[in-house]
C-alpha cells in the first residue's frame, strides 16, 4: 500500500510547526470577555494563531462552549469560523470574569484591557504602550456591544485604545483583536529575539527574520 499521500501532509505540518516554534509569543494570552457571537470567537482564535499568541481564554457565562478543549476542536461552528485554527490553538473557558482574573493572577499574569479612557487608570494609545515590561501578559477584549467590564478594567494594569481618524469610531471584535494583537506580539517577538529569560541570557542564536515565507 502506497502511504506517501498520507505521510506527506503530516510531514509538512510538522515542518511548519518546527519552523514557527521559536517565534511564538510565550506567556501571551488573549482573553475574550463574554462574546455574544460565536463567529467572533472563531475570528479571534484565528488571529491568535496567525499572530503567534500562545493561548486564548474565553469568559463564557452563558456556557455556550464546552469546558474541554478537545470538544471545542470538534465543534464545526468554531472550526469553520476559525479556519481550523482551533485545532492548533489552546483555548480555555471560564464561567466568569472574576474566575478568569483569579486564574491569571494565580499564574503570575498581568492584565491589560482594550478600552477607551478609564478614569484612574493608565491609558495609552496602542502604539505608545510597552508590552514587554511583563513576563506574563493577558490582553482583554470586551463584549461586542458593552465593551470591557468594570471589573476587568479595575483589575487591569493598563487600558489601551486604537486611535481612529474617521467618522466611524468603532471596529468589530475580529478587526480590533487583529490590530491589537499584531502590535503586542510584534513588540514581544522583537524583544524575545534579542534576549532569553531565565538562566541563559544574551543574543539568540537564531535572530527573528524580517519575513518568513510559507513553504509550498
Amino acid at each position: 500500500m502506497d502511504t506517501s499521500e498520507t505521510i506527506k501532509p503530516r510531514a509538512s505540518v510538522r515542518k511548519r510547526a518546527d519552523a514557527i516554534k521559536g517565534f511564538r509569543c510565550k506567556n501571551l494570552v488573549a482573553v475574550i470577555e463574554d462574546p455574544s457571537d460565536i463567529k467572533n470567537i472563531g475570528t479571534v482564535i484565528r488571529n491568535v494563531n496567525a499572530l503567534g499568541v500562545e493561548k486564548a481564554y474565553i469568559v463564557d457565562p452563558r456556557k455556550a462552549l464546552p469546558d474541554d478543549w478537545q470538544e471545542m476542536r470538534d465543534r464545526k461552528s468554531l472550526s469553520t469560523t476559525s479556519v481550523s485554527a482551533i485545532k492548533w490553538t489552546f483555548v480555555k473557558r471560564f464561567d466568569s470574569t472574576e474566575a478568569c482574573l483569579d486564574h491569571l493572577k494565580k499564574n503570575g499574569f498581568v492584565s491589560l484591557v482594550t478600552s477607551p479612557h478609564v478614569k484612574g487608570k493608565t491609558n495609552v494609545w496602542l502604539h505608545e504602550g510597552d508590552y514587554t515590561r511583563h513576563t506574563k501578559l493577558a490582553v482583554w477584549f470586551g463584549n461586542e456591544k458593552r465593551g470591557i467590564s468594570e471589573l476587568a478594567a479595575a483589575r487591569s494594569d493598563m487600558c489601551m485604545a486604537i486611535p481612529m481618524f474617521g467618522m466611524i469610531e468603532s471596529l468589530n471584535l475580529g478587526t480590533s483583536s487583529g490590530i491589537v494583537l499584531y502590535e503586542v506580539a510584534k513588540q514581544r517577538r522583537e524583544y524575545q529575539s534579542k534576549f532569553r529569560r531565565g538562566v541563559r541570557k544574551g543574543e539568540r542564536s537564531q535572530p527573528l527574520p524580517t519575513f518568513m515565507p510559507r513553504e509550498e
